[in-house]
């Protein structure tokens, strides 16, 4: 399973849709990995990993959510695993384990009150409080910001119970069914792409466009008006990439285009990818929505940005086009003019399908998803 000292390599037996690295620090060796019907999560100790969950959802993923109150068996004997998932028939799922309940799949979201378009992201709420493993978002090719809450019938100051606590199948002993998750959904004027929270804030979310918007917005903001928000009654700042905005007026709107990272040690950091270019927007310095710093990683198209948790100054992108093969950037936002420290993964045909940091200290980590394998290795960049 490993390449080398450093390096481990996870085959999924199915083309692999998204990888997502758990960034609580007790679950810092976590890694999430779904493909065309199920998730799994392996803990990743290099050079081993090891799977400790396995979820059959029967679907295509689309996108995947750590909970804040995601525990590692490394980190404690009481360890949790909690994840929220989207499949491509626009249905949501709350996957669980844990140390005392096998896996356990809750399906939410779907039919009428739920998406109607591809979902393209989704993160659990931000802040410090433990409000934060209540409420999930999700966005979607429908244009909808929802946010979910998980524990509808639940007093908010009230202990969160588990979900999965009736291992029993006797009848008499099962719970009531658990009540189906309310959304709050904020309608925008284009398919959304991304969806972040911060931990330095519990009622923003900060949403990206395909068109080259990215909206911080405030889903708390007005509890008076009607059941459908809107963005412009939401959105506390639009940051917008003039050059992806005017393309896209134009109708030469890259296809590649529109994802959103929020920086998590910095609350007033943003980055994005829109086409060929990235760009970083610090919140403190306005400047009418217009980024502060752009630049050039890949000619044909960049596809995600991602923040380095452990070296924060570090941030990556990746492209889907095939012609280069499976390759990433690396880039200091510090010297953004400064050519990448490029990682080539894999040779053409292969294209990365999804990559993420991993949150673990130390050297970083680079969890990347091609073809039916995951491979886990550090970048080297001192």
């Amino acid at each position: 399973m490993s390449m080398d000292s450093g390096v481990v390599r996870i085959n999924h037996g199915s083309d692999v849709c998204v990888v997502r690295a758990c960034s609580n620090d007790d679950g810092a060796d976590l890694l999430a990995i779904a493909g065309e019907h199920s998730v799994e999560v392996f803990r990743v100790s290099p050079p081993i990993s090891e799977r400790i969950a396995s979820f059959h959802v029967g679907r295509r993923i689309t996108a995947l959510a750590w909970s804040p109150q995601s525990i590692s068996p490394s980190s404690s004997d009481d360890w949790a695993i909690e994840i929220t998932a989207a499949a491509l028939d626009f249905s949501l799922h709350l996957l669980t384990k844990s140390s005392t309940s096998s896996e356990n799949m809750f399906a939410f979201g779907g039919g009428l009150s739920g998406h109607h378009g591809k979902v393209n992201d989704m993160c659990f709420g931000g802040g410090r409080d433990q409000d934060n493993a209540r409420y999930v978002a999700t966005v979607a090719d429908d244009k909808m910001l929802m946010v979910w809450d998980l524990h509808p019938a639940l007093d908010i100051s009230s202990e969160i119970p588990s979900p999965e606590r009736s291992t029993g199948t006797d009848a008499s002993s099962s719970p009531r069914p658990r009540p189906q998750p309310t959304a709050y959904v904020i309608s925008f004027p284009h398919p959304l792409v991304t969806v972040n929270s911060h931990q330095f804030s519990s009622k923003e979310f900060l949403v990206s466009d395909c068109r080259g918007s990215i909206f911080l917005t405030d889903w708390r903001s007005d509890p008076e008006q009607s059941e459908q928000g809107n963005w412009r009654h939401s959105s506390v700042i639009e940051l917008v990439e003039p050059h992806a905005l005017s393309k896209s007026l134009m109708g030469i709107s890259s296809q590649w285009t529109g994802f959103a990272a929020w920086r998590q040690d910095n609350i007033d950091i943003v980055g994005a990818t829109y086409g060929s270019r990235f760009s970083i927007w610090d919140l403190s310095k306005p400047q009418g929505g217009k980024p502060l710093q752009t630049g050039i990683s890949f000619p044909e198209g960049g596809h995600q940005f991602r923040w380095c948790p452990t070296s924060p100054d570090y941030f990556a992108v990746a492209s889907h086009c095939p012609t280069k093969g499976a390759v990433i950037h690396i880039h200091d936002m510090n010297y953004v003019h400064a050519q990448p420290h490029v990682i080539n993964i894999a040779p053409r045909p292969h294209r990365i399908r999804d990559f993420d940091f991993m949150a673990r200290k130390g050297n970083p980590a680079l969890a990347v998803a091609y073809g039916v394998e995951v491979v886990v290795f550090p970048i080297g960049v001192e």
